[in-house]
């Protein structure tokens, strides 16, 4: 049984079919925010502190972190944010580029076991990526395309995943600590996507024994009603066996769908975590009885 074990320096996050889902926070990633991308090549961390804090609050167990800004420095950048965000929060990070460079300055200054995003199939990325994993001893993201672009057939996307996982472990890097991106693709354009993604974790979970990750709006991109879309989707194939995604958490409805799935396959213990986010507070004014009761209880021993 696959048991992802990531930390920051003070607490660890543990990625595994036995465990509740792990919601990875997406927001610190300026792809497709100009102001966000603006503000951080310009040195100002204010929105990624805003987005760093709001997305634990709302109950991610990691948060991702990516500093890709055309024309920048994003070796120094991604290194400074990483600081930045391990001083206001102690969940671990997944440090996320393309850039080998970038990586490694993250990795550098990170405080912990991290998660590195990405590593593909291709020859050279592998040869690349893999020893930065090794050398700072984190966990790796292994995305299921290779020299020949991302196959509409799900054997194929299995078929890579099963050689990067090979090939870490010829660089001693265990499949425990190899978290499998199987790819999903756009139902909206791909009427099988959905199919095609559950069948892939399922072999996944079932024949390599890994744990596996996707970025969650990929399902819905081009719909109406996203959200929604993405929290079945996600509950879906939590059913089927992956175990964390990468994930806008301050969408309720995503976050509500994988809370239920908790509670469904018996990794929330007595609904504790669903009835403590969810539970209506009493009203205004209200006496609460367990407490009305206990001080009766106590004036009649006073007495």
């Amino acid at each position: 049984m696959a048991r992802t074990v990531v930390s920051s320096a003070k607490k660890s996050v543990v990625i595994g079919f036995d465990q509740p889902f792990c919601i990875i926070g997406e927001r610190i990633n300026p792809t497709g925010r100009k102001k966000l991308a603006a503000e951080m090549a310009a040195g100002d961390f204010s929105t990624v502190e805003k987005d760093a804090l709001a997305q634990v609050e709302a109950g991610a167990h990691m948060l991702d972190v990516n500093a890709g800004i055309p024309l920048a420095d994003e070796p120094a950048i991604l290194a400074k944010t990483v600081q930045l965000v391990q001083s206001l929060t102690d969940v671990p990070l997944s440090i996320d580029s393309s850039i080998v460079a970038a990586l490694e300055a993250g990795l550098s200054v990170y405080k912990g076991k991290a998660l590195v995003n990405s590593v593909t199939g291709e020859t050279e990325r592998l040869e690349q990526v893999l020893p930065l994993v090794k050398k700072y001893g984190a966990a790796v993201v292994a995305i299921s395309n290779d020299e020949t672009g991302i196959s509409e057939d799900p054997d194929v996307r299995y078929a890579v995943a099963k050689k990067i996982v090979e090939h870490a472990a010829d660089y001693g890097i265990p499949k425990e600590d190899v978290v499998v991106d199987p790819l999903v693709m756009p139902i909206g354009a791909l009427g099988g996507a959905g199919k095609q993604a559950f069948s892939i974790v399922r072999r996944l979970r079932e024949e390599l024994g890994v744990n596996t990750t996707c970025g969650a709006s990929n399902i819905s991109f081009g719909l109406p009603n996203r959200h929604w879309m993405n929290g079945v989707f996600l509950a879906m194939a939590a059913g089927f066996g992956m175990t964390s995604a990468i994930l806008n958490p301050l969408h309720s409805e995503e976050m509500a769908a994988l809370r239920a799935c908790d509670v469904l396959l018996e990794k929330d213990a007595h609904c504790a975590k669903w009835i403590k986010v969810y539970r209506e507070p009493a009203p205004e004014g209200a006496v609460d009885a367990r407490a009305e009761r206990g001080e009766r209880r106590r004036r009649r021993g006073a007495a």
